[in-house]
This record gives C-alpha cells, structure tokens and sequence, in this order.
C-alpha cells in the first residue's frame, strides 16, 4: 500500500487531553483510530486510552494476512474495547464507569471499511468534495434528521455534547458501520474529534486539500480550529490518510511488513507509507493559515 499519513493531538485550551489518537500498518493493511473521552465523567482520557490500545492490540493480533470479514473485525473490536473499560471499571471499584467516543477504520484491498459510536467523526474527501461521513450519535444529529434545525444551527446548539452511544455505559455501545467505500488515488479519510471537526467546515477541508498536501495543511487548520474557538478550544485530534498511486507500492521492500506492523499513538507524526516527508517549517504553517483564514472568510455563515 502506497499512502501519506498524519496524526496529531492537541490539548486546546483544556487543562487536559482526554483524546487518543492511533494508527498501525503492516503491508496490506491498515488501522486508524480516535476515541474521545468523555469530560462529564470520570477518567475519560483513562477510556479513550483503554479503547485504542485494545483495538490495536486486536488488529495486531487478527491482520496478520489481512482481514476476511473488516466489518465483523471493527464491530467485534469496538464491543472489546467496551468490555475492556467496564472490567477496568470494577477492577477498580469506580463508582462510575469511565466513558469515550470511538471511531475507527481499516484500508486493505484499495477499500476503506469504518465503524463509530459517538460524536467522533470519519470524512472522506475527494477532489475537494466531501463524498462520505459517519452520523454522529448525538441528540442534536437526530434534530437535524427530524428537520427542527440544521448543521449550522448544531454546531452552536447547547445540547450539542448530548451523545446516546458511546463506550463504557451501562448499556453496550450502538456500533454503526459505513459501506465498503473504494478509494481512488488522492482520496483522504480523516478521523477527528469534535474539537477540530465543529470549527473547520468539510467544504473547507477539501478545498485546502486540493491546493496543498495532507502533510503541508494540517497543521495550520489545527491552528486556525483552536483560534476560532475563542479560548474555549476543546481537545483537538487528528489522524488522516491520503490514498496515493499504488502502480509502484509492491516495488519498495519493508523487510517482510505483512507480519510486522509500524505503529503510532498520540503522537504529533506526519510520513508516507514508503518514503520519508521532510519537516513541517514555520514557513509553511503560516501560507496555510493565511490560506485557509482567507477561504473561511469566502464561507457563508
């Protein structure tokens, strides 16, 4: 596989981060995660962190050539991940059960496959177009789909952080899971949080993406999302991937990646799959902050 990936998780203006952000690769596939823990309870981050570790331990453990059945895989690990957090909660005597959004994707075969429960969100934008997301599990997502307000109007609704499925509840999670979706060169699929994905619009997203690359952009639109918070900037997580031309990626050797994986957690990390991105400058954050204060002002409001 022939792909450009990046991931980065930021505090905000939080005093904390309850976000945890991960990916893991081998040859012929690969993972990406985010799960957002839930600040209105207790040991959200302890959550968060509890359900990307055990999603990628399963994914390590199941995709060593490949999964047969991605969908059953992403069910069956998010329902772990769940059953993980609840065992820890007891271990531990809590009086609460700690609790996090998920969502999670695997790519193989030229296809990306995701499954979600809670307000995380996964876009895929293609030629500036915004072309697939999840629905959020969210009481304001149910009003926008009984036609009483519209996304605009969500963004600043006070029941905005309401969510009816997520993991570590008393009851078990509502898993949703999108179609098989067939990627084509220069596709990227995002996961992010509510942090990033309520203050950066997808039609900006996948404008800035047709003039710079995943790598060159990110960076700035982080910037630019806690800017437009205000100082009351939630945490803001992060990991996308761009589909690249895969005409030369069984050329290059990785020292028998398909049963050995390469793997990233909460980390500020931005690499393509089989060659080397060089760093991010000061330079280039501040063109694509410019660039992209500059088509938010174009955004009707």
């Amino acid at each position: 596989m022939r792909f450009t990936i990046f991931q980065d998780s930021r505090t905000g203006d939080r005093k904390g981060n309850e976000d945890r952000v991960g990916y893991s690769y081998s040859r012929d596939v690969l993972l990406m995660t985010i799960a957002d823990g839930m600040g209105g309870h207790i040991d959200g981050e302890v959550a968060a962190e509890i359900a990307v570790s055990e999603i990628t331990r399963r994914f390590q453990q199941e995709a060593r050539n490949k999964l047969k059945k991605p969908f059953d895989f992403l069910v069956s690990s998010i329902q772990s991940a769940h059953r993980a957090i609840v065992s820890h909660a007891v271990e531990h005597n809590l009086l609460e059960c700690p609790r996090t959004t998920v969502v999670a994707c695997i790519v193989q075969n030229g296809s990306a496959f995701w499954a979600h429960a809670g307000d995380s969100r996964l876009y895929v934008l293609r030629r500036g177009e915004l072309v697939a997301q999840t629905q959020d599990h969210s009481r304001v997502q149910m009003m926008i789909d009984a036609g009483e307000i519209t996304p605009e109007m969500a963004a600043r609704h006070p029941e905005r952080n309401k969510i009816f499925s997520c993991l570590g509840g008393v009851v078990p999670p509502q898993i949703a899971t999108g179609r098989e979706f067939a990627l084509e060169p220069g596709d990227t699929v995002m996961l992010s949080t509510d942090g990033f994905w309520a203050q950066i619009p997808g039609s900006i997203l996948g404008g800035m993406l047709r003039k710079q690359t995943l790598v060159d952009v990110m960076p700035g639109l982080l910037v630019e999302a806690q800017r437009r918070a205000k100082g009351e900037s939630d945490n803001l997580s992060v990991v996308a991937m761009t589909w690249e031309n895969q005409e030369d990626a069984g050329v290059a050797d990785t020292q028998s990646m398909d049963t050995e994986f390469t793997s990233s957690s909460n980390t500020t990390e931005q690499l393509e799959s089989k060659a080397p991105v060089e760093d991010v400058t000061d330079e280039d954050i501040e063109r694509a902050i410019n660039e992209i204060q500059n088509a938010i002002r174009r955004v009707p409001r």
